[in-house]
């Protein structure tokens, strides 16, 4: 071969090399290129007498610097960074409707039972009532407002849902394009660099929504799986996914499915791994959740347990209590079913709800189980502990100051969850408007006999029903520490303790400390202390009587001056209410375990994002374009072009002084 044909191809060659460089330099700033270099060879050298006489350079091909290994870590720990922020700047957003200070709502359920005291001091104030019906009023508000705002957020994390799911759908579209593009271009020999640098982007973005596993296939396409084994991408072929409801239709609980044929297949949570998505829906399935039944259960648990009080009252004008907010009711009449049966169930049963206790309550949804027809298992959806029941054993069935009752027969396998918290905030409001209404009065009142000898004081008188059945009620005393009662027509003999509660129900065994009691929650309970003398008497009764009916009445003091209900109202904040804390702590320690999550949520968020930033760090380095290296490649492929030019220039003089020798 010539000198002439070997500075020919050395001059390509380097023409090729500046090229790829420049394409380097321009593509600096494009997301998802990777740098290319052109693969050089050497001509085999042709045999001559003299030894073997090289043939020039050859381009073999244009190499993509690409490290498949740090592009699947980057792009898997990108996703993983995506899933743990976006679930915390959700959580951050649930957190900040919840605010503590004066402004939150603690304070006002704080400032409402406070209010009480100063109906408890002037129980005929009609202004220290009208106060108390301002915070009452105030608290039910501020408990509607997080409720609007937990449901302004759970829409607009569904709707963030639809638009990433169509971009999911868009992205899976395209690399299947890109495939078809790839397996078309891969015939001719070569890599198709830009095809390739275009779907691994196109991948890299699909992970920001959910995290992929990719296979290989031997024609250079590339198949998506999700959920574990969904394929998502097929070579050419894409498979659409769908956010759809749960088995019990339930609004604020949504999944991630795929759509095979018309045929909706639900992907687990848990397999989905990272990606926007998977952040959103364990946002929505989870925290926001939690917090919607953490606010529910403190509005049940406030406005339950004063309503039960407040129906222990007496009014100013001598009525019963009523509901001071909006009673709880589980009639389902909300979009949001307190008992939403699965959709596949089998059987007639149908479940309803009952409080049993609002001090037992927990933060969560059930899910009831069938095994019979009316025996099987009750999951607490928050930490899956499980209850046992058989309906037809015990009924209803309680379950943390829950009563559950079932109706119709159950198949085997029927299903359904139970949402008792999650309206009530959003429905709650204060019941009437008059403050002769309130019912501060205590329906029982306490007599010591006029001429008891002994230090004998009533400390405590706690009205059970209104009006109380069992009454009057006269304890007589034979000793320091005995004594007997009126509604007893044995006479029984029985123990007295100082501090000791003694309930309108006779116990069922005289003369034990401290009394066995057959049902201690019926119409009063007293507590008496000091030392009495024989023949002492105390005497509890309905404030209501007529003289004739109870002569500790006449001559004692007006029943609106009697405030026992409106103290137990305010007595109210130190009942252990959450989980033993008192009910002015409640807030507290609803707040704090929503800061729990944000805080371990932001912690995961910052380690996830380092270690995404450090790996596509590496990915740079393997991939990126580094301009100073690109510029002294410029010079150096400069360099030899003109030196190729030049060789072509001394092979033209070497074949013109030829001709010109030939030519004489």
């Amino acid at each position: 071969m010539s000198i002439l044909n070997v500075g020919t191809q050395a001059l390509l060659a380097n023409q090729l090399a500046l090229q790829t460089a420049g394409n380097n330099i321009s593509n600096v700033n494009t997301p998802g290129y990777s740098r290319q270099n052109v693969v050089l060879e050497t001509v085999p050298s042709q045999y001559s007498g003299a030894g073997y006489v090289g043939k020039g350079v050859n381009a073999l091909t244009i190499q993509r610097n690409f490290s498949e290994f740090l592009t699947r870590q980057s792009t898997l720990a990108g996703s993983t960074q995506a899933a743990d922020a976006t679930r915390s700047d959700k959580l951050k957003q649930l957190e900040s409707f919840f605010q503590g200070g004066s402004s939150g709502l603690g304070a006002s359920i704080n400032d409402m039972l406070n209010a009480f005291s100063d109906v408890a001091s002037s129980p005929t104030d009609l202004t220290a009532r009208t106060v108390a019906l301002t915070r009452v009023d105030e608290a039910a508000a501020r408990m509607r407002s997080a409720a609007l705002q937990i449901t302004d957020l759970q829409r607009g994390v569904s709707e963030e849902l639809t638009q990433k799911v169509n971009n999911i759908n868009s992205l899976a579209k395209d690399v299947a394009s890109v495939n078809k593009e790839v397996a078309r271009a891969m015939g001719s020999g070569h890599s198709p660099n830009d095809l390739l640098d275009r779907r691994d982007q196109l991948i890299r973005e699909l992970n920001q929504f959910i995290q992929t596993t990719s296979v290989a296939a031997d024609d250079g396409t590339v198949s998506l799986f999700i959920g574990g084994s969904q394929s998502l991408v097929l070579g050419d072929e894409a498979t659409p996914v769908l956010i759809m409801s749960d088995d019990f239709n339930d609004p604020l609980k949504k999944k991630l499915a795929i759509n095979r044929s018309g045929v909706f297949v639900a992907m687990d949570e848990n397999t989905l791994g990272g990606g926007e998505v998977s952040g959103l829906l364990r946002f929505q399935n989870t925290d926001l959740i939690e917090g919607s039944n953490l606010l529910g259960r403190l509005t049940m648990a406030v406005s339950e347990s004063m309503n039960a009080q407040h129906r222990l009252g007496l009014d100013l004008d001598g009525n019963i209590g009523g509901d001071i907010f909006t009673p709880v009711t589980f009639s389902g009449l909300n979009v949001l079913q307190p008992v939403a049966p699965a959709a596949l169930n089998a059987g007639t049963a149908s479940l309803s709800l009952a409080i049993s206790d609002p001090s037992k309550f927990a933060a969560s949804d059930y899910e009831v189980s069938f095994t019979g027809a009316t025996d099987g298992s009750i999951t607490r959806r928050s930490d899956g502990q499980v209850t046992l029941f058989d309906f037809a054993v015990t009924s209803p069935v309680t379950v943390d100051g829950l009563a559950i009752t079932q109706d119709g027969g159950a198949a085997a396998g029927d299903r359904f969850l139970l949402k008792p918290f999650s309206t009530q905030a959003s429905d709650v409001t204060r019941q009437f408007s008059t403050p002769r209404a309130l019912a501060v009065a205590s329906p029982v009142a306490g007599n010591m006999g006029a001429s008891n000898a002994g230090s004998l004081q009533q400390t405590a008188l706690i009205a059970r029903s209104n009006p109380p059945a069992t009454v009057p009620v006269t304890l007589t005393f034979t000793g320091p520490n005995t004594y007997t009662r009126s509604d007893d027509p044995a006479g029984t003999v029985f123990d007295y303790l100082s501090g000791q509660a003694i309930e309108a129900t006779l116990p069922d065994m005289p003369l034990t400390t401290p009394p066995t009691y057959s049902n201690p929650l019926v119409d009063w309970s007293i507590v008496l202390k000091g030392t009495p003398q024989v023949g002492d008497t105390y005497t509890v009764h309905y404030v209501l009587d007529t003289p004739a009916n109870d002569p500790f009445i006449q001559g004692k003091a007006d029943y609106k001056l009697n405030s026992g209900n409106a103290t137990a109202m305010m007595n109210l904040r130190d009942v252990a209410m959450f989980d033993g804390a008192a009910t002015t702590d409640g807030y507290a320690a609803m707040i704090s375990q929503i800061g729990i999550r944000t805080q371990s949520a932001n912690y995961s968020t910052t380690v996830s994002t380092s270690i995404a930033v450090n790996l596509e760090k590496d990915r740079n380095g393997v991939s990126g374009v580094n301009l100073d290296e690109e510029a002294a490649k410029l010079l150096q492929y400069q360099q030899a072009y003109q030196a190729s030019a030049k060789m072509i220039q001394i092979a033209q003089g070497i074949f013109d002084t030829l001709m010109q020798s030939v030519g004489r």
